[in-house]
């Protein structure tokens, strides 16, 4: 796939994206010190929702009535909202924000391996293999031989954040089946369906009605609901239309930066030398996926009147 060319607009844009969505990890560790995991991922949600039926309203559409509109969209819900963002939030109960961040950018890596193995014009090629083989390396390096041992707690923890990348993997396949619809229907029926499917769960679990939590707890979930959903989809299908999907794949770079950054200066978190080899080595996967570099350097080498 070819890459548009993108100006200062796009950029800022794709900044503020990673920013969003970046900060999902930190208001996810401050909602999480007074709010269980499954009523922080229902808020979520279920404020996103809201707020962009209400957007659709404002842009004149309308949502589908179809029952197969809908079955996808429960699909798309429980791929992309409902399963991952209960595995991450879940996983942030025994990890820092930073480390989820790392373990997350690894979507990249399934969706290409995935793709590969389930459709028929987009398969590997020496680079994406190597990538893709170099980025799991990282997730090995990050995670830790000895935590797939014992599988104690804080492994499993790891694990869950990298099922739920795989779960967002999934869904960018399964969402193909959604672009005939504009995408602030597409993404506010999938946050209708996802509130539908994590509802009964956080009414069984975490009996919200009995919960106290303080302001900065609520603030931080009416952040993620917010800043990190609602606004976040809306960025990411203005950029996907303006700049194109590979130019898009460059907020997976940015995202752990902007947590990283914000769970330093803000939680106090630092990472310790096997978690910075793991990004290294995820991030030198996402560049040979990526491909961009790579050709960058054989042009400049193509071009260069020293070479014999």
């Amino acid at each position: 796939m070819s890459s548009r060319a993108m100006g200062a607009r796009e950029w800022a844009l794709l900044i503020l994206l990673s920013l969003v969505w970046g900060g999902s990890f930190f208001f996810t560790e401050v909602a999480l010190r007074d709010l269980p995991p499954l009523t922080v991922v229902l808020g979520r949600v279920g404020i996103a929702a809201l707020v962009l039926l209400a957007v659709v309203r404002l842009a004149g559409h309308a949502m589908p009535r179809a029952a197969r509109a809908w079955g996808a969209f429960l699909v798309m819900g429980a791929l992309n909202n409902a399963l991952p963002f209960s595995l991450i939030v879940w996983g942030q109960v025994y990890m820092d924000s930073g480390v989820a961040s790392i373990l997350n950018a690894t979507t990249p890596l399934f969706t290409v391996l995935l793709a590969h193995l389930v459709t028929a014009d987009e398969k590997l090629t020496p680079s994406r293999a190597a990538g893709v083989a170099i980025g799991f390396a990282g997730a090995v390096v990050l995670v830790g031989p000895g935590a797939l041992e014992g599988l104690g707690v804080a492994g499993l923890a790891q694990l869950a954040v990298l099922a739920a990348a795989a779960s967002y993997a999934c869904a960018s396949l399964y969402g193909r089946r959604l672009r005939a619809l504009p995408p602030t229907v597409a993404a506010a029926g999938m946050l209708c369906a996802s509130t539908v499917l994590i509802l009964p769960l956080a009414l069984i679990v975490d009996r919200p009605w009995t919960l106290r939590p303080g302001a900065l707890a609520i603030a931080a979930g009416v952040g993620l609901a917010l800043l990190s959903t609602a606004l976040a989809y809306l960025l990411y299908f203005r950029i996907l239309r303006a700049a194109g999907a590979t130019n898009l794949m460059l907020v997976t770079f940015l995202i752990p930066v902007s947590a990283l950054l914000l769970g330093g200066l803000i939680l106090g978190e630092r990472l310790d030398w096997r978690a910075l080899a793991g990004m290294g080595l995820i991030f030198g996967g996402l560049a040979c996926v990526d491909g961009r570099a790579l050709r960058m350097a054989r042009a400049r080498l193509s071009n260069d009147p020293a070479r014999p």
